[in-house]
Order: C-alpha cells, then sequence, then structure tokens
C-alpha cells in the first residue's frame, strides 16, 4: 500500500483524516533506522523453534525526529524520579498537539538505567558505583521514558518491534473519494470499461466526485 503523506492528511476530507494518520503512525519505521542491543536478547520464533534474539529498538535521535516531524508542536515534562536498588528511573509525560484537531494531548512512559560499577564488582554494592555513573544513568533513564511514552503513537515508534502478535493497519479505501488519486482508480476504470461493474456500483461504495463519475460515463458509453 501506499504510506499517507503528512500534506495528503492536511487536506484530506474530514471522514478518512483520522484513519490516515493512524495508518501513517502504525507502519514499521525504517529497517536503517531499528538498532539491535549488544546484551539484551528476547525470545523469538524463527522456523519453528524458539530462539533468543537481540532486543530491537529505534534510538533517541529517530523518536525525536518523528516527533518534530509528525506532531510539530510538543513539549516533555519530567514528571518524576528517584532511585531504585542500584538504579536510577525518571517519569515523563509528552504533551503533543494532535496536528488534525489542534488538541492537546499527552503520554506518560516511565525509563530506568542501572548504575555503572567498576568491572567485576557486584552491581549491589553500591560503593563500587563509578564516577559520574548517576549523570550517566539519569539521562538515559529520560531517554527511555521518553521512547516508552512514544510507545503510545503506533508502530513507526517502535512500539512493536519486539512483539510476537502484531495487527497490521490499512487506510479504509471505502472513505477516499473515487478520483484519480485514488489506489484502485485504475482498476475501477478497467472495470467499467468490461462491463463487469456500473458506475451505480461505483457509486454505492464510494464517494464519486463530479469529474471522476464523467469520465466513468464515457468509459462505460465507449465515447473515450
Amino acid at each position: 500500500m501506499t504510506l499517507p503523506k503528512i500534506k495528503d492528511i492536511y487536506s484530506a476530507p474530514d471522514i478518512w483524516k483520522a484513519d490516515a494518520l493512524m495508518t501513517l503512525l502504525n507502519q514499521p519505521p525504517k529497517q536503517e533506522w531499528i538498532s539491535e542491543h549488544p546484551y539484551i536478547k528476547v525470545d523469538s520464533i524463527v522456523n519453528g523453534n524458539k530462539v533468543k534474539v537481540p532486543y530491537k529498538y529505534l534510538p533517541i535521535e529517530r523518536v525525536e525526529y518523528l516527533l518534530k516531524t509528525i506532531f510539530k508542536r510538543y513539549r516533555i515534562e519530567v514528571t518524576g524520579q528517584g532511585t531504585a536498588f542500584n538504579g536510577v528511573w525518571v517519569t515523563v509525560r509528552i504533551h503533543y498537539q494532535n496536528p488534525l484537531t489542534g488538541e492537546w494531548d499527552f503520554h506518560d512512559g516511565i525509563g530506568a538505567s542501572q548504575l555503572q560499577t567498576a568491572k567485576g564488582t557486584s552491581p549491589a554494592d553500591l560503593s563500587n558505583i563509578n564516577n559520574n555513573a548517576i549523570s550517566m544513568a539519569f539521562p538515559n533513564a529520560k531517554s527511555i521514558a521518553i521512547k516508552d511514552a512514544c510507545d503510545s503513537f503506533g508502530k513507526l515508534f517502535g512500539s512493536d518491534l519486539n512483539r510476537k502478535d502484531v495487527i497490521q493497519y490499512e487506510n479504509d479505501l471505502t472513505l477516499i473519494p473515487m478520483d484519480g488519486k485514488h489506489p484502485n482508480w485504475l482498476k475501477v476504470c478497467d472495470a467499467v470499461k468490461s462491463g463487469n461493474f456500473k458506475i451505480e456500483d461505483i457509486e454505492a461504495k464510494y464517494s464519486l466526485t463530479t469529474e471522476a463519475k464523467e469520465k466513468l460515463q464515457s468509459y462505460a458509453t465507449g465515447t473515450i
């Protein structure tokens, strides 16, 4: 299918704008954007066998790029922070303006990061914490929290990279006016030319523009 573009969503009729935005947000991210964690492994099924594979994720710079590109107006609020055992945690709230309605909404996220300790020592012994461990852990936890919050937007932000069962989202093509810009326009023209479909059949399923209807009538009568 053809991925809808932001400019198409802005100019689309209200009846299918939300559907197009959902489709956009639930497309898989570019393969070259996806990174694999060098240490964390997750269960996966390969050729019917259960195996361990690297944990996949989108780097924070890609997530921030998508936020700026799709929503443009957003802000990140740190809502909490603290320590837990041998690590730190951060909670964030991403406020964003819906590009279709102009209304503001938010998603919450949480992230944690372990404090780095001297090599070969137990992370439970906080006396072995490396210099600058805390100053490194909190920004990392914040980045993880931001990505966690952005998972709520959809697959484009990496929400399903490590899920076994996913739902495929596609546009409801019957909500898009039937004209030269519709993905099925050529198929409809051929069907009318061959007599397999009548214009009444098309109108019962799609919204026909005046220009499109006149063109289909010309195909039906053989004048073009």
